[in-house]
């Protein structure tokens, strides 16, 4: 079999590069399965930096991969914690500026990022039969913004971070502001809420 070749061109002047983007999440409802409003780390790469890096280099990273939250790692792939632009341009860094006697550009992400230890996970697996209404209300009562999902590892293994969901995105995708991240004690309360928007 023979084929013809492609129409080929050159070019005139520069040319750019198409940056990559994550898939645009979709709208859902609070009925819609979980894993819809999960970023998904096995296909969306997870924008890192180093906990010693100062809050305008957290800042410039985050503007540069176009994320409002970078995972803290220090070695390898070992996450830390994670670090928001609120942690970066919120109350925090005033703070350690009066409690410390420090400078503001002496500040790192260490002294500002959330510690691993400190947030909130759920199993990928529990993810599988959930809905997003069990999401909401799992973001609602332990008063998060986000909250990790973990992939179990093999037995005496560490877990792995697969995911993250964000309570902003979620808003997004359901194109309706969640009520506001103190305690919302049943479903049944978190669709009442959603429903009087």
């Amino acid at each position: 079999m023979t084929y013809a070749t492609l129409l080929t061109y050159r070019f005139t002047h520069g040319a750019t590069i198409t940056q990559a983007q994550p898939p645009q999440p979709g709208t859902v409802t609070l009925d819609s399965p979980a894993l819809s409003v999960m970023t998904d780390l096995a296909t969306v790469r997870a924008a890192t930096i180093h906990p010693h890096m100062s809050l305008s280099q957290a800042e410039a990273e985050m503007m540069h991969q176009g994320v409002r939250l970078l995972f803290v790692v220090k070695e390898l792939a070992w996450v830390e914690g994670i670090v928001t632009l609120t942690d970066l341009l919120g109350d925090r860094p005033l703070m350690l500026v009066h409690q410390r006697n420090m400078k503001h550009h002496d500040i790192t992400v260490d002294d500002v990022m959330t510690r691993l230890g400190d947030l909130d996970a759920i199993d990928e697996a529990s993810l599988v039969h959930a809905s997003v209404g069990n999401v909401v209300a799992t973001l609602l009562r332990f008063g998060r913004p986000y909250l990790l999902v973990v992939e179990a590892g093999e037995p005496g293994s560490q877990a792995r971070i697969r995911g993250l969901i964000s309570a902003s995105q979620v808003e997004r995708q359901l194109g309706a502001p969640l009520p506001s991240l103190t305690i919302a004690a049943t479903f049944a309360e978190v669709t009442r809420a959603l429903d009087e928007r």
